[in-house]
């Protein structure tokens, strides 16, 4: 009988979360004919989408006047110093885990799956990639569950896997209370790693054969999780992967045009120190409105 559930999360015996949340869209995935064992794993920014998820939702709330032009523009420049100067040790990664927590403190989940919903149609839907979503839907066709892996809140990969018609994503997973967010996350953020350990819980959970999944994604950062599986390939590779790709004979799929595109993505530590910045001014702002108002 096909299953849907909202979001659920485990820790395995490190105290590492994985959390992950379906899509109307999984019911017919897990009713489709052919292998129930296997499932595909794709990596969002700059795989399924040109440049990263939680910029297009940045520009969307700026959009929105959520904050201003000038916030964006320092976020942006904030991204690219962390792209050439971030380093991923434990102090990177406490600090993005306390930047996330002030970014996400008392927001409503349910506004940010509405405004997710909107940003999408307007600002991301236009840049997923062609070419890999017809991957993804390559395995929805043979009856295989397709999820999103990103470092955003599984809520918003949640509804990017809805408008994609995926089975589902896996996500930072981020504590809520009566339906808001506590400025807590339930566990670490879902990067490098944590990302391999999430694919290996919920393929325990599901009854997949990760010999016989498949893993996508550009970067090197995603090493572990496409180690783990079967049959890994790089999408739109970065240097680092590419090399890897190339001598461990993964398949290789590059769907950029012309001159090599200029990336817009955030590194796994800088995701949620750079929201922080651009947006908990806007969110004081958006307060103090709904207060006037």
């Amino acid at each position: 009988m096909a299953r849907t559930r909202k979001v659920t999360a485990s820790t395995d015996a490190r105290g590492h979360t994985a959390g992950w949340s379906e899509t109307p869209e999984a019911t017919v995935a897990a009713s489709a004919p052919g292998p129930t064992t296997t499932a595909a794993f794709f990596d969002v920014d700059n795989t399924m989408m040109q440049g990263a998820s939680i910029y297009w939702f940045a520009r969307g709330l700026a959009a929105r006047k959520y904050f201003t032009t000038g916030d964006l523009a320092r976020f942006a420049w904030q991204q690219a110093r962390f792209r050439l100067f971030a380093t991923e040790d434990a102090g990177d990664m406490s600090q993005a885990k306390e930047a996330a927590l002030a970014f996400i403190n008392g927001w409503r989940v349910e506004d940010v799956e509405r405004l997710a919903e909107e940003i999408f149609d307007e600002l991301m839907a236009p840049r997923i990639w062609a070419g890999t979503r017809r991957l993804a839907q390559r395995h929805l066709d043979a009856g295989e569950r397709v999820w999103l892996v990103s470092a955003a809140p599984v809520e918003i990969g949640r509804v990017i896997a809805a408008r994609l018609g995926l089975t589902g994503a896996i996500g930072t997973v981020a504590e809520v209370v009566d339906g808001a967010y506590t400025g807590r996350l339930a566990g670490d953020l879902m990067h490098g790693p944590a990302k391999a350990e999430a694919v290996a819980q919920l393929a325990a959970f599901e009854g997949l054969d990760l010999g016989r999944c498949a893993a996508y994604s550009d970067s090197a950062n995603d090493l572990p999780m496409l180690s783990v599986v079967g049959h890994p390939v790089a999408v739109n590779p970065d240097p680092a992967l590419l090399r890897q790709a190339r001598r461990r004979g993964w398949g290789i799929h590059d769907f950029r045009t012309g001159r090599r595109v200029v990336r817009i993505a955030v590194p796994s530590t800088a995701v949620a120190g750079l929201l922080a910045g651009a947006v908990t001014a806007g969110l004081a702002l958006h307060r103090r409105r709904h207060r006037a108002g």
